[in-house]
């Protein structure tokens, strides 16, 4: 069920919150034992005050990504680091949620401190694929998504620093918003990389990720960084328009991308020519550089980031030691995975006096030359269609090292380098039945295009999966 359809249901009393809150909990029961969507349950699903006339969201089962803080209720990460870690306070969007009277049903997995693309690399479990077990989700975002696939919550919140809500919705064959950096708060999301970091929402359909985004958007005195400009309202606003819209085909994000995936997003753009609008190819060639700048600079951020969980002020502290400096360094290495390791090496060793010039410096000017050529394109272009992944969904057998995953983040960590909002939406199958997603990218707080033109391609019967 869909958001608006349970509003809607909601409002006349066709349907109480109590019977959909039982009936998203027994799917849980019934299903998660095998998908591992959730790290950890609500244990207290109230009902909430007020009526289903105040809010679009009132008495909505949500699901939220295990990075983002909740009174009361375990916030790991995924991290053996921050496993025993129960917050006092809410995150904003969590606050913003709860306020529109949203029923959080749990924190969903992911990827130790949003760091995979596969949801491989959480300390507790690995998440599947609804649509097939056998699969991966994408990640760090995957329980969320999994769980919105699954029907285990009508929507979710993930995080995405270099795709990490549009990858997993890609390969979950649902719907996402990574929004314009700055325009959602952070203020209680345990960060990774702070200059790339978003929490976006992901859900069923176009009209959901509008109610989603009306709630958690606007500015946050607790973060600095959080935009002032005027709140939006995406879903009183919405309506499906491509019709002499310029959609433009940036030709390097398909290079080396499967051949299934590029015909499915080239065949989503004939038909969004059909229907009016003006597609052309064109070329954005900083591209190349943003895998290699996208990893040393989020490598660089979470060295320094993660520098706080030395075992002494909070987070998990090793049993035996016999110095400071040793309780530090056992504290970390017992906690922290693999990949984190690798990107707190990465990070420091980029940072070090010696590198630094060779690597962060000319990282962060590749990243200035693709926002600068992305935005230019999109002063041409209304909107630039691509794929989410240039690959396929990879079988979890498959996935032999999950530090190899660079090139799976080429069509979305340009997006985030530049701090443009961008939208996921399912496009076609390949020949295995999994998902496959196109991406929509628009200007800085241009999210309401993207949910017009996607909710054009829902309605105009382009995102059958």
């Amino acid at each position: 069920m869909k958001i608006f359809e349970a509003a809607a249901l909601l409002r006349k009393k066709s349907l109480s919150p109590s019977e959909l809150i039982a009936e998203v909990y027994g799917k849980i029961k019934e299903q998660d034992g095998e998908i591992k969507a959730y790290i950890s349950l609500c244990n207290d699903l109230k009902v909430p005050d007020g009526a289903a006339d105040e809010s679009m969201l009132w008495g909505i089962p949500v699901a939220v990504k295990d990075n983002i803080c909740t009174k009361g209720i375990p916030t790991t990460a995924g991290s053996r680091m921050l496993e025993n870690f129960v917050p006092d306070y809410d995150a904003t969007v969590v606050e913003r949620l709860k306020k529109s009277g949203a029923v959080i049903m749990g924190k969903t997995n992911m990827d130790e401190f949003g760091m995979g693309s596969d949801s491989l690399c959480s300390a507790f479990c690995v998440t599947a694929n609804p649509v097939n077990t056998l699969y991966v989700p994408g990640g760090s975002s995957g329980g969320s998504a999994a769980a919105v696939r699954a029907g285990m919550a009508l929507a979710s919140l993930g995080t995405d620093t270099g795709g990490s809500i549009r990858q997993p919705a890609a390969f979950c064959g649902i719907y996402a918003l990574k929004p314009t950096y700055s325009l959602v708060s952070r203020y209680g999301l345990i960060a990774f990389a702070s200059s790339l970091d978003c929490i976006g929402p992901m859900a069923n359909c176009t009209k959901d990720l509008a109610i989603m985004t009306d709630a958690i958007a606007g500015g946050d005195v607790k973060d600095a960084t959080c935009s002032t400009r005027e709140k939006e309202s995406y879903y009183n606003n919405i309506k499906p328009e491509v019709k002499n819209l310029k959609i433009g085909l940036p030709i390097e994000f398909f290079e080396n991308a499967d051949e299934c995936v590029r015909d499915a997003v080239y065949a989503m753009a004939q038909r969004m020519e059909g229907m009016g609008a003006r597609v052309c190819e064109c070329s954005c060639k900083t591209v190349k550089y943003a895998t290699g700048a996208y990893y040393v600079i989020s490598s660089a951020e979470a060295s320094s980031n993660l520098a706080r969980y030395d075992g002494v002020r909070f987070g998990y502290k090793s049993k035996e030691y016999d110095s400071f400096r040793d309780m530090c360094t056992k504290s970390r290495s017992e906690a922290f995975g693999d990949e984190v390791k690798k990107r707190i090496l990465f990070g420091t060793y980029v940072l070090s006096a010696e590198n630094y010039s060779s690597y962060y410096m000319k990282a962060k000017n590749a990243q200035r030359m693709i926002r600068e050529e992305l935005e230019a394109l999109l002063r041409e272009y209304d909107v630039l269609l691509t794929p989410v992944s240039p690959s396929v969904v990879p079988r979890r057998d498959a996935v032999k090292e999950v530090g190899k995953v660079c090139e799976k983040d080429r069509c979305t960590a340009a997006v985030s380098l530049a701090g443009l909002p961008a939208l996921s939406i399912p496009c076609s199958t390949d020949e295995n039945g999994m998902p496959i997603g196109a991406q929509l990218i628009g200007g800085r707080f241009c999210e309401k295009t993207l949910l017009d033109v996607a909710l054009a391609c829902e309605e105009g019967g382009l995102c059958n999966v």
